[in-house]
C-alpha cells in the first residue's frame, strides 16, 4: 500500500507532458513552436522563469536546431527534451537520424498532426511514423493519463537504453483535451528517474577533442554500427520497457503491460489492433459488440518501435485481425502491413480511417468491426 497521496489534478495533454518534464528535471529544453504541440514548450518556459524549473531553455529558429541543440546536450551528458509536430518533425529529421544513431537519449513530444497539402492542423498518424526506421523508440498514448506516465518513464527507458524517445501525442483530441490525472510526489519521481548519473557514457568531454561520425575506415563497420542501433538495441529496449513499467507500477500504483495492452481478448475469436487516442473509442465498440455477442477483443500497441513481435504473433489464434491505421502508405496502413507481415495464419483487415482529422468514433469503430468480421471487407479498406 502506497505511503503517499497522489494529487489529483485537472490537465490538458500538453500540459500533462509539461508537468512530467518539469518533474524529469532535464537540463536543456530546446523550443520551436509548432501548432498543436506549442502550449507544451509554453508551459516549460513559464516553469523555467518563474524559478520552478532549473533548466537550460533554448529559443532556437528552427525545429533542425531545436534537435541539434538537444543532441549536442545529451551528447555531452545532459538531460535533454524538445517537442514538436507534423513538418516540424519532417524539418528536422535529418537530425533525428544522427540522434539515434549517435545513441543520444533524447526525449521528444511529438503531437501528432496532418502533414500537407492542403494546410491542416488537425490529428494523424504519418508524422511521427517518419521516425519508425530511424532507430528511435516510438510510443503512443491513448490517455492524457499515459502521456504524462510515458513521458517520465520515457527519460528512464532513454537513458537506459542509449536510444532517443518519442512520445506520441494525439493533436488535439489529447493535446486540447483536459482529462483529470494523478501526479505523484516528486520524492517518488526521484525515486524513479534519479538525476542522470555520471556513469552514463559521455562521448563529448571539455578538453578532449574527438571526432565523430566522420567517414569510417571501412563500410563494414558503418554496416555493423546500423544494424547494431536499429536492430539490436531496439531488441534490448523491449526488456528496458517492460521494466521500467513494472517499477513504475510499483512506485505509483499505474501499470500498462510494457509494450501492449490486451483488452478482453482472452476468450476472443477476433480482435483489433489500434495505437494512440482512438483506442479508447474502440474499447467501448468492443463492450458493445460483447453485448451483441460477437467474440472481439483489443490490442492496444503502446509501443510501435520496438515493434512487439512477440506479442503481435500471438494474433495468428485468432480467425480476424482488424487493424486500424490513422496513417497512409501507398499499400495501406503503416500498422497494417507491418501486422500482416509478422502473421502467417489469421486473417488481416486493414482499415485506413480518421485521416487528417476526420471524425472516427465508437459508432465507426462498430460498424467497421462488424463489417470486416462479417467479410464485408477485403484486406484493405479506406473509410472518409
Amino acid at each position: 500500500m502506497k505511503a503517499f497521496t497522489l494529487q489529483k489534478t485537472a490537465l490538458t495533454g500538453n500540459y500533462a507532458v509539461a508537468y512530467a518534464v518539469k518533474m524529469a528535471k532535464p537540463h536543456v529544453i530546446a523550443a520551436y513552436p509548432i501548432t498543436p504541440q506549442t502550449s507544451i514548450v509554453e508551459k516549460l518556459a513559464e516553469f523555467v522563469e518563474k524559478g520552478e524549473l532549473n533548466a537550460r531553455f533554448v529559443n532556437v529558429e528552427s525545429e533542425f536546431s531545436a534537435m541539434s541543440v538537444v543532441y549536442g546536450a545529451a551528447m555531452a551528458g545532459a538531460r535533454v527534451f524538445t517537442a514538436t509536430s507534423s513538418h516540424g518533425l519532417l524539418y528536422m529529421y535529418e537530425a533525428t537520424w544522427w540522434t539515434a544513431l549517435s545513441r543520444a537519449p533524447v526525449v521528444m513530444a511529438v503531437v501528432t498532426r496532418t502533414i500537407g497539402p492542403p494546410w491542416n492542423i488537425h490529428v494523424e498518424h504519418n508524422d511521427i511514423l517518419t521516425l519508425r526506421d530511424a532507430g528511435w523508440i516510438i510510443a503512443m498514448a491513448e490517455t492524457v493519463q499515459e502521456a504524462f506516465d510515458l513521458t517520465l518513464q520515457a527519460f528512464r527507458i532513454a537513458e537506459s537504453a542509449a536510444l532517443p524517445m518519442a512520445v506520441g501525442v494525439d493533436g488535439f483530441i489529447l493535446s486540447h483535451s483536459t482529462e483529470p490525472v494523478e501526479i505523484p510526489p516528486q520524492e517518488v519521481v526521484d525515486k524513479f528517474l534519479p538525476p542522470r548519473r555520471p556513469d552514463v557514457p559521455m562521448l563529448l568531454r571539455p578538453g578532449e577533442p574527438v571526432a565523430f561520425g566522420n567517414l569510417p575506415s571501412d563500410n563494414k563497420i558503418h554496416a555493423k554500427h546500423k544494424i547494431t542501433t536499429v536492430f539490436e538495441a531496439q531488441q534490448e529496449a523491449k526488456k528496458i520497457i517492460i521494466k521500467a513499467d513494472e517499477e513504475y507500477g510499483k512506485l505509483v500504483g499505474r501499470r500498462y503491460g510494457g509494450l501492449v495492452e490486451w483488452y478482453r481478448a482472452d476468450d476472443a475469436k477476433h480482435v483489433v489492433v489500434c495505437a494512440g487516442a482512438w483506442c479508447s473509442d474502440a474499447k467501448h465498440a468492443v463492450d458493445s459488440l460483447r453485448a451483441r455477442g460477437v467474440s472481439v477483443g483489443l490490442m492496444r500497441m503502446r509501443f510501435i518501435r520496438p515493434f512487439p513481435t512477440e506479442e503481435i504473433t500471438k494474433l495468428d489464434q485468432y480467425s480476424t485481425v482488424v487493424v486500424y491505421d490513422r496513417d497512409i502508405t501507398p499499400l495501406g496502413g503503416v500498422l497494417g502491413l507491418e501486422v500482416n507481415a509478422a502473421l502467417s495464419h489469421a486473417r488481416v483487415v486493414n482499415i485506413v480511417a480518421g485521416i487528417a482529422g476526420v471524425d472516427f468514433d465508437s459508432r465507426h469503430f462498430y460498424e467497421t468491426i462488424q463489417n470486416a468480421i462479417e467479410g464485408s471487407y477485403k484486406e484493405l479498406e479506406f473509410v472518409v
